[in-house]
Order: C-alpha cells, then structure tokens, then sequence
C-alpha cells in the first residue's frame, strides 16, 4: 500500500506529503481511564512509526460504564450488545473504517455484534494470541473481569486460532475479587499497594500451575502491573489491542 499521496498547500505549487490512513473507531468509556492509554498508544504507535507527530484518523465514543455495570449485574447483555451495535453504526457513520472495544469484557458479545456491524471489529483476542504465539509459549494465564475469566470469549479464539491453552485463578473466591478490584478500584482510578500485592500473589499462583506468561486480561490491570514487577512475560492486552488498531490505520 503507498502510503502518501501530494496535496497542494499554496498557489506556487509547493506540495506536502499527506499520510493516507485509515479511520479507526473507538467505544471507550469502559473504563475512561484504559481509554485513554488506547489513545496514547495510538498516537504514540503512529507518531513512532513516521517519526514525527503525524497523527492517527480516530472517532472515539465514550459510554457510560456505570450503566453498563448496572446491566451487568442484572445480566441484561442483550441491552449492552444493543448498545454496542448502536455505537458501531455511529463510528461507521463517522467515518470510520473498523472499531476497537477498549476492553477485553465486551467482546463477550463479540459475534452477536460484528452480526449486525457494518465494518469489521478488530478482536483483542487476536492481538494476544498473535504475540504470545509469537513469544513460541502454549499455556497462559489470565486474569481480568469474572466474565473474561469464567466465559469462553477468549479462552476460545487462543485454542482454536493459535493453539494456547489459557487457565485463571482456581478459587471462586479469587475470581470474584479480582473482577471486585477492577469495576470498584482500577476503573476509578484507584491504585493501592495492597492491591498490587494481591494481584502479583495471584499471577504467582498461575505461574505456579505452569503458566509460561500472564494476560493481563483486563485493560485496567497495566495500570497496577508491569513487565518489571515479574519475571515471566506479561500481555498487556491494552497495548497488543492498540497496536492491532495501528496496524490496521497503517494497512499492514
């Protein structure tokens, strides 16, 4: 793909090159607080890759996460893929040529609104089965939403598209107070050290079992934990998803 064509800026013909990018969509707000690293990575990945400050094509639509966290807990997921479908026709009709959730949990009704999308949602499950795939592991471990722990959304596209076994926190217990640390600490902003703690404790115990890398499967966890807090390698699923989003602007 030629990524540049000439526009004319003056009357004395002097030209610009103009980068040709595609328009990404964005459904943020799930939490705001991943939403914007998506935005930081994309820029940064776009800034990166022209080395200067051109900047990405992006339509962002911002939800409202207590809203849906209410529709969660009253398993009303019909209403949030409702949701979700509206906000993909209004990113189309904005112009955009493909849509991102910023969040690993929606794509609990990934099917049922890619169905009635009329562009193409890039999946984050993909964007981390290539780069584990690509670091040569076959068993992870994940920790992120209760869905995206006990549902099969993405536990299903590692072993069918790239052949990684996934495993998550063995004690019903622990599942529950992960998902609790997201939706009342991480999505509002709120970083303590004890919590930290607790969640390098359980990806130990995932380590433990075998797991040759964690996911960082809730794109609030990057917040808390990094690459330097363990030896094994981590996925931080924000970031995979939006070099996925950047590849796609780019057309690579």
């Amino acid at each position: 793909m030629n990524n540049y064509n000439k526009s004319f800026i003056d009357s004395s013909q002097k030209t610009v090159h103009h980068p040709i990018l595609r328009k990404l969509g964005l459904i943020g707000g799930l939490s705001w607080h991943s939403t914007v690293e998506y935005y930081i990575y994309l820029n940064q990945i776009i800034n990166d890759h022209f080395s200067n400050n051109t900047n990405p094509p992006l339509v962002l639509l911002n939800l409202d996460q207590n809203h849906i966290h209410a529709l969660q807990r009253l398993d009303n997921w019909d209403i949030i893929a409702t949701m979700l479908i509206e906000a993909c026709h209004q990113l189309y009709e904005a112009g955009a040529s493909a849509v991102i959730f910023c969040a690993n949990t929606p794509h609990k009704m990934y099917e049922d609104v890619q169905q009635h999308s009329m562009i193409p949602i890039l999946h984050i499950g993909d964007a981390i089965g290539v780069a584990v795939r690509r670091k040569g592991l076959r068993k992870v471990g994940l920790i992120g939403t209760i869905f995206t722990m006990e549902e099969p959304f993405i536990a299903k596209v590692l072993k069918e598209g790239y052949g990684i076994d996934m495993i998550v926190p063995d004690k019903k217990e622990d599942r529950k107070k992960l998902h609790t640390i997201i939706q009342k600490e991480l999505s509002l902003g709120i970083l303590k050290p004890e919590t930290k703690k607790y969640v390098l404790d359980q990806i130990l115990q995932l380590e433990a079992r075998g797991a040759e890398g964690i996911i960082l499967g809730c794109t609030e966890f990057p917040l808390i934990v990094g690459q330097n807090d363990l030896e094994i390698p981590i996925f931080n699923t924000t970031l995979l998803h939006a070099q996925m989003g950047a590849d796609f602007i780019l057309g690579v």
